[in-house]
């Protein structure tokens, strides 16, 4: 029976996971033959992450968020910021002493991909709860969303001594949850005609394969050499698809959510196990960092994803069976 539960998890997710990097994989061949241009990957992230994304974070909670009936939603981001908080101490016991000389790699071991890569494996996984699944994503991202262009950018990009700032922070997609959620709050929805809100929301319906694509897109925009950063890729990987997803699984056998929030839990749990985010890149790209370094620790954690994934919601799913 276990062995059944264990083995059919990991088939529907590995065949899920494998789908969304085909297509990924597809846009990158696209980058690879020039296909598609530097300059036409800005402007379609541009579109997602300005529009499309914004336009369906801000639809589905408005819809879909429901605080009177979901008392513990606070936890949620709480969750986001103990997760990167777990992934900084791991990195910080595994690059000890170095820390200060590698601390652009705290960034992959902590921050991972909480919405490029989650919500289309929610598509795939959960097309019947896709909905809830999606708002119960968006209110995690409001915890790592601002650890992501705060710390997450100074991490990558900054000189050995150089501060932490807020630049960045407020992008439109934290922005779109900050005020979806304050709606919600206050009581307001009522006050938006249903023709904005259904418009917004077919609009953001575009946001899933859009993303995907820039997933595939950016990575494909890497160039590969892990030769001399193996022994650190290695500690990158462990923190991030190993040992974060372990304490991330204890914790929830502990406190006993999945008895009444299975769906949440198994967010979680793919969520702990997720590849590094690649907001990481484009942050570099950006503003300057170790791209070589950080691209192929990305890459070569995406092609691990595909095992990682399945295999953590599967043992989640098995021990709770």
């Amino acid at each position: 029976m276990a062995t059944d539960i264990f083995t059919n998890s990991f088939g529907t997710t590995f065949q899920a996971v494998f789908q969304i990097l085909l297509i990924a994989f597809a846009a990158g061949v696209l980058m690879r033959k020039n296909i598609l241009t530097q300059e036409q990957l800005k402007a379609i992230s541009t579109i997602g992450v300005r529009v499309l994304l914004p336009c369906l974070i801000f639809s589905n909670i408005l819809i879909n968020f429901k605080p009177a009936e979901f008392k513990i939603w606070p936890l949620i981001p709480l969750a986001a910021v103990i997760t990167v908080g777990f992934g900084l101490l791991f990195a910080a016991v595994l690059f000890w002493p170095n820390i200060n000389e590698k601390k652009h790699l705290f960034a992959p071991a902590a921050l991972q991909n909480a919405g490029y890569l989650i919500l289309p494996l929610g598509k795939f996984l959960y097309p019947d709860q896709f909905d809830q699944f999606a708002m119960y994503c968006f209110l995690y991202i409001l915890g790592i969303s601002p650890l992501l262009w705060s710390l997450g950018k100074y991490l990558v990009s900054s000189l050995p001594n150089e501060k932490p700032t807020i630049e960045g922070l407020f992008t439109p997609p934290f922005i779109a949850n900050i005020i979806a959620v304050l709606i919600v709050l206050l009581n307001l929805k009522n006050w938006i005609p249903a023709t904005v809100i259904n418009s917004t929301d077919l609009l953001g319906s575009a946001a899933v394969p859009i993303a995907t694509f820039i997933l595939g897109a950016v990575l494909g925009s890497i160039s590969f050499s892990i030769k001399s950063y193996a022994a650190d890729a290695v500690k990158v990987l462990t923190i991030r698809l190993i040992l974060v997803p372990i304490i991330t699984i204890g914790i929830l056998l502990l406190i006993g959510l999945n008895k009444n929030y299975p769906l949440l839990c198994n967010l979680l749990v793919l969520q702990s196990s997720s590849s590094p985010a690649t907001g990481l890149i484009m942050q570099v790209k950006h503003y300057g960092g170790k791209e070589q370094e950080l691209g192929s620790i990305l890459l070569l954690s995406y092609i691990a994803c595909v095992i990682t994934m399945p295999l953590w919601l599967a043992v989640w799913l098995t021990i709770n069976a």
